[in-house]
């Protein structure tokens, strides 16, 4: 291990701020490994580290994923570097999030595992490199598109590194108004999938995906998240997302991968992800949105009943606390 310094400067120091602390480091090179794939790479080791979160959670480190537009400097780039230095078998990283504290999460560099697909893969492009970043078409609520993302133009990016999903304050506030989540989870077992229409998809998530429910209630689990321009507002997709979806990344054609996630208690396939190709939604029967007593589809009660029975049958709801991490849990590299 050597410092990386220029000749006749002083060791080069940084300081990193994330979203909840900072640290501050040297910069050092050394051989990097993970599991049996090596290559030379720099890295950042930290000096100083804010107790919150450091102090918190149980890893040691945090490994920066994003495109090189973001990191320091080509070298910085792990990713990169397993490419530069040829050493997988293609260049292309996955991501599995266990559903339960219980189910083993896992990344995988140089492939992507079918067996952990529970649908076909389908691609999407990186529009503005740096963050894993992508288009989304439009916000769906059972699958009835909502008109929120002015004609295609709201931009996600795939963030392993964020416990909760988020976005730019005025599409959130409108969701939150429109999702009508009685805050003493009354109409829990009633509210309708949240859906985003991404690359001639949908990719629902079910109320215990989208929705904080504890013992003091229930909340829509959305941060309102304004990125200024060049690179907001932006969307960000964090764990209830990865979670549903296993997500791979493609270097060489800038490209994004969506499947949904194979896990033991998957309902339908098809009531999740849905093809537009396939289906157009109009056609899909589950068009109701009885969140705050009235239906804004054509359904009656019985048709809201019969939708609640089958959500029961599909994807019994988890215990509180395993719909939300607050601090990121030891598998998670930040995109």
């Amino acid at each position: 291990m050597k410092a990386v310094q220029k000749p006749g400067d002083d060791r080069d120091v940084v300081t990193i701020t994330f979203g909840t602390g900072e640290m501050s480091g040297v910069f050092l090179q050394d051989s990097v490994c993970v599991g049996t794939i090596c290559c030379n790479a720099n890295f950042i080791a930290a000096t100083e580290e804010s107790d919150e979160p450091f102090s918190l959670v149980p890893f040691d480190g945090i490994c920066g994923l994003s495109l090189p537009q973001m990191s320091e400097g080509p070298s910085f780039n792990l990713f990169d570097c397993f490419i530069r230095d040829k050493v997988l078998k293609s260049n292309v990283f996955s991501v599995f999030f266990g559903a339960t504290d219980n189910e083993e999460s896992e990344i995988t560099f140089g492939e992507y595992k079918p067996e952990r697909m529970a649908s076909e893969l389908f691609w999407v492009k990186v529009t503005n490199p740096g963050y894993w970043q992508v288009a989304m078409d439009d916000i769906c609520i059972n699958n009835m598109p909502q008109n929120l993302c002015n004609n295609g133009t709201c931009q996600v990016a795939v963030d392993t590194g964020t416990s909760l999903m988020a976005g730019p304050m005025d599409v959130i506030e409108r969701l939150v108004e429109t999702l009508n989540v009685a805050t003493d989870c009354s109409n829990y077992h009633t509210l309708p999938d949240l859906g985003f229409k991404m690359g001639g998809h949908i990719l629902n998530l079910r109320p215990d995906d989208y929705v904080d429910k504890g013992e003091d209630g229930c909340s829509v689990a959305l941060m309102t998240l304004d990125i200024p321009p060049p690179k907001g507002p932006l969307f960000i997709f964090g764990d209830p997302f990865l979670r549903k979806y296993y997500t791979v990344y493609d270097r060489d054609s800038l490209s994004v991968g969506f499947a949904l996630a194979n896990h033991p208690d998957n309902p339908n396939p098809k009531t999740l992800l849905i093809s537009l190709d396939d289906e157009p939604p109009a056609a899909n029967a589950s068009m109701l949105l009885q969140t705050n007593g009235s239906s804004a589809g054509s359904a009656g009660e019985e048709g809201v009943v019969e939708r609640e029975r089958e959500r029961e049958r599909e994807h019994p709801p988890r215990p509180p606390s395993l719909l939300r991490k607050t601090q990121p849990s030891s598998h998670q590299a930040v995109l």
